[in-house]
């Protein structure tokens, strides 16, 4: 498209953009069609169906079979089950507004996972395997021995399960579930979360695997679709720079035009840039490629939900192959979300890139803005009736599995790192109803909590997620790096490098919340800790300080025998 014709079109864009923005504020909502509900119905039967379905298997097995289905599954449900599992409606919401306020450079998240997912499946797995292990509080407890390791990242993982990711998703599909389906979102996440919770509860994992394959099949053609769609309407990736650079919402146009200078609503001059200023950067190229590779090794390398998956398989060789599939597909986020989220910027700027509080209270009511809609209002007014139904069926389908993910791997959790020590003669009966139980027990926690969470939650929410677990994953990731790699590393060094990383990460996350970021146009006066060293930067520091703190106190103190390392190091 030529000059005349980027012309022509912002004129379009613009003149489009305002009549959705009168639309919003004056409570009109759009409606789906009679063909989208045929659509959402057809796919809730269907899930409930399937999951239903695996559940007369996966119920009435061992607790190998409720938890590992059965150790029987084969690489495509496997890598299926691990790319949805990850892919949850924070993705939709969450990754696609972070890409329509910063820009490209937030898709780096997941284009580095890919890379440790293979390194699950080829480092990791064969160790895991050979350990014979359900959970990863199970391998600590192998690995180092004694047992407050494994307690202690039991009780932590419960509480960042319900506290975030739990949390994230449900503010991110009540967000989503709210702009598209126009019901109160409340019936919509209890809805959600018995559906959810009831296949889970009956099916385990092999319930869970199975609805996620036709899941991830529904998502890939939503989003793919979209996407598609969406670069259309801009005139392809090279307009898309343009129409980006100049989606500027009408209320930071009219600061300027009476002479005030602001930045606020103006794109960011590095939002098609990757690689960005080590310092003054949202994300700093060092912390890009070293912090989130310590994000990425944490979540697919040491996180149950990931890892049940993996261990799920028939075979290491199965596994692998999962992690294949699983790891390709992770190259396509960055097009279906970030850069579908800078696509509704450049449509909708008065709306999604809004930068004067009152308006955005009036927008999508929520001061500190409203990127968070991006991907709602692409689907909403881009998308025609019917594939509007099947991109609401694929955001159903990102949150439902990544709530079953949690609800399965959370009950094992607690079942076998917690319950069984509590009741260490329990029968193999004892502990699938203590598992169901725990299910049931998030469910309420989780309801009980959606009020809390929309009433603080706001800004950019996939930020949000990976700021906390820049925090709080590194020292977790040291337990497991170091007990992979360092058979010299004993459970005391273990411990007290856990013990100062988590003490400087719960410190650093605190200053977070007692000191928030400013607006666009106020004054920073936050402490230079806070201000000046990126999250990601936290995470860099908290992971190098955990590793020292474990090897110069395991040098100090009795070796692991040669028995006790059996099966549970890369060199052993």
């Amino acid at each position: 498209m030529g000059p005349s014709g980027h012309s022509s079109y912002a004129v379009t864009q613009s003149a489009f953009s305002t009549t959705a923005s009168e639309e919003l504020i004056t409570g009109q909502k759009t409606y789906l069609g009679t063909v989208d509900i045929v659509i959402i119905v057809v796919y809730m039967v269907a899930t409930i169906s399937l999951g239903l379905w695996a559940s007369r298997i996966g119920a009435r097995g061992s607790v190998s079979e409720y938890f590992l289905a059965g150790k029987r599954m084969f690489w495509l449900p496997v890598g299926a089950s691990v790319f949805v599992s990850n892919i949850g409606s924070v993705h939709f919401v969450g990754l696609a507004g972070s890409g329509a306020i910063t820009g490209i450079s937030v898709g780096a998240f997941e284009w580095v996972s890919a890379f440790y997912i293979l390194c699950l499946g080829w480092f990791l797995l064969p160790i895991y395997v050979r350990s014979k292990v359900y959970t990863m509080p199970e391998y600590l407890h192998k690995r180092y021995g004694g047992s407050r390791l494994r307690v202690i990242l039991s009780v932590l993982s419960l509480a960042m399960y319900v506290l975030t990711k739990i949390a994230v998703d449900l503010f991110a599909g009540a967000l989503f579930i709210q702009q598209a389906l126009n019901i109160n979102m409340y019936v919509a996440i209890v809805s959600l979360l018995v559906i959810t919770a009831a296949y889970t509860l009956l099916g385990g994992l092999k319930a869970v695997i199975y609805t996620d394959t036709m899941q991830t099949l529904i998502l890939l053609i939503g989003g793919i679709l979209l996407m598609v769609i969406s670069f259309s309407k801009v005139g392809g990736y090279e307009n898309l720079k343009k129409l980006y650079m100049e989606a500027i919402p009408q209320t930071t146009k009219d600061i300027l035009a009476m002479g005030n200078f602001t930045t606020c609503g103006i794109p960011r001059d590095d939002a098609f840039h990757l690689f960005r200023d080590p310092i003054n950067s949202d994300l700093p190229w060092p912390g890009m490629i070293f912090g989130i590779s310590i994000l990425a090794f944490y979540y697919f390398g040491t996180d149950q939900v990931i890892v049940q998956r993996v261990l799920a398989a028939k075979s290491v060789n199965h596994g692998k192959a999962g992690c294949v599939l699983a790891a390709s597909l992770k190259i396509l986020p960055v097009y279906m979300f970030v850069m579908a989220g800078m696509v509704s910027r450049a449509l909708f700027p008065n709306e999604v890139a809004c930068a004067v509080p009152s308006e955005c209270l009036k927008i999508c009511g929520n001061e500190q803005g409203c990127s968070n809609i991006a991907y709602p209002k692409l689907v909403l007014e881009v998308l025609p009736s019917g594939l509007r139904g099947i991109m609401v069926a694929a955001m159903l389908s990102a949150l439902m599995s990544s709530l079953t993910s949690i609800f399965n791997s959370t009950s094992t959790v607690f079942t076998i790192d917690v319950w069984k020590r509590i009741r260490k003669g329990a029968t193999e009966r004892e502990m699938l109803i203590v598992g169901k139980v725990t299910v049931c027990v998030l469910v309420v926690i989780s309801i009980l909590w959606v009020p809390v969470l929309l009433s603080s939650a706001g800004g950019q929410v996939f930020i949000y997620l990976n700021s906390v677990l820049a925090s709080l994953a590194p020292p977790i990731a040291m337990l497991y790096f170091l007990g992979v790699l360092c058979p010299q590393v004993n459970e005391k060094g273990a411990f007290w490098g856990f013990v100062v990383g988590i003490a400087i990460g719960i410190t650093r996350l605190v200053l977070d919340f007692v000191y928030p970021a400013p607006g666009c146009d106020q004054l920073d006066t936050r402490p230079a800790i806070v201000a000046k060293v990126n999250y990601l930067y936290v995470a860099v520091i908290v992971f190098i300080v955990s590793n020292l703190v474990a090897i110069a106190v395991s040098y100090f103190t009795k070796k692991l025998s040669p028995e006790q390392l059996a099966n549970v190091t890369w060199f052993t």
